[in-house]
């Protein structure tokens, strides 16, 4: 089972980043997907959930109307599209793959907001 997670990276306030994290190992499609963080000095958050068919999603207050999560099931990859990014946005991004008691993460992608 892997998760490994991509497009992180150092970006300017205000600008935008697209995070992908690519599954293979187990079905993929059967799994509720989500992208967590985690900042220096703080727990792991949750940051986005989308259902395993993506019909549903929900986001933290924190990031709602800026980051929108979605997923392809037949490239077995979900994405976390980040907007109007703010310094207060820097952290490790996690994904995550739920299914009954399976529980899979990657490895993480840093991303830093700063000028």
């Amino acid at each position: 089972v892997q998760l490994v997670e991509s497009g992180g990276g150092l970006v300017q306030p205000g600008g935008s980043l697209r995070l992908s994290c690519a599954a293979s190992g187990f079905t993929f499609s059967r799994y509720a997907m989500n992208w967590y963080r985690q900042a220096p000095g703080k727990e792991r958050e949750l940051v986005a959930f989308i259902s395993s068919s993506g019909g549903t999603t929900d986001y933290a207050d924190s990031v709602k109307g800026r980051f929108t999560i979605s997923r392809d099931n037949a490239k077995k990859t979900v994405y976390l599209q980040m907007n109007s990014l703010k310094p207060e946005d820097t952290a490790v991004y996690y994904c995550n793959a739920v299914w009954l008691t399976a529980n899979y993460w990657g490895q993480g992608t840093q991303v830093t907001v700063s000028s």
